[in-house]
């Protein structure tokens, strides 16, 4: 008799989870068509561009511009008398302080101009010291640490913010190290470069699924300075639908 009550339980077990794996199932589908509901009302911005620099046609930077909070490493020869250190730090107001030898304004100067200077101003110097020195500085700056050079991730990502440009970095680059959500719509991703004020907008529609399904490198862009890499994404999701799509 207790078996059979047993059975019967089991069995009355059954439909009950039928029933509740059904259910999960209608749920999550359910959720992925409310998602591209939602992802549907969203535009998508931006415009394919094939003469832009990207994947497999890179492009070289121009010449490095100094900036705040740059640290230059800077050498005299022969030394300069009480030469303070190697390294320098562009300060907030464009300059290097030299020590004895004065500040030097180096902001918007490439690493070449930013030598020529240091160089005028050295041998300037000796030359008021002593008429008649035929001492001449010769100087070398180059950079030891760019901090004045990023790109931004924004959007629905795990870590938005800025990252620092190498120049090497791609759309594909940015959007996994800024890292998806689950709420995100990377097939809404678009970048937008900074451009002169007055100028046309720089809006580039960015083909994710081209780009991660058949490596397809049209608009996998070089990450230029500046440039803002947007991931567009909707509401995030509930408790309850989180647990059902995991």
């Amino acid at each position: 008799m207790l078996s059979m009550v047993a059975r019967m339980l089991s069995c009355s077990r059954r439909p009950l989870l039928l029933s509740a794996s059904v259910a999960a199932v209608t749920m999550s589908g359910c959720h992925e068509l409310a998602r591209n509901h939602k992802a549907s009302k969203i535009p998508q911005f931006g415009t394919v561009d094939a003469h832009q620099p990207a994947e497999l046609r890179k492009v070289v930077y121009p010449s490095y511009v100094i900036e705040a909070p740059d640290e230059l490493e800077i050498a005299v020869k022969p030394a300069f008398p009480d030469w303070p250190t190697a390294t320098f730090v562009v300060q907030p107001d464009g300059a290097v302080d030299l020590g004895f030898a004065g500040d030097v304004f180096v902001s918007g100067l490439t690493l070449t101009e930013a030598r020529e200077r240091i160089a005028a101003q050295l041998n300037a110097l000796e030359r008021a010291r002593d008429p008649q020195s035929t001492t001449n500085y010769r100087v070398s700056v180059r950079l030891a640490n760019g901090q004045s050079k990023y790109y931004y991730v924004i959007g629905e990502v795990n870590t938005p913010g800025r990252f620092k440009v190498n120049g090497n970095e791609l759309v594909l680059d940015a959007i996994v190290q800024a890292g998806l959500k689950s709420n995100s719509l990377p097939e809404k991703a678009y970048l937008v470069r900074p451009h002169p004020l007055g100028g046309p907008d720089l809006v580039y529609r960015i083909d994710w699924c081209g780009i991660r399904d058949r490596g397809d490198t049209l608009t996998n862009y070089q990450i230029m300075p500046g440039d803002r890499v947007v991931v567009p994404g909707t509401k995030p999701p509930g408790l309850l639908k989180s647990l059902i799509s995991n």
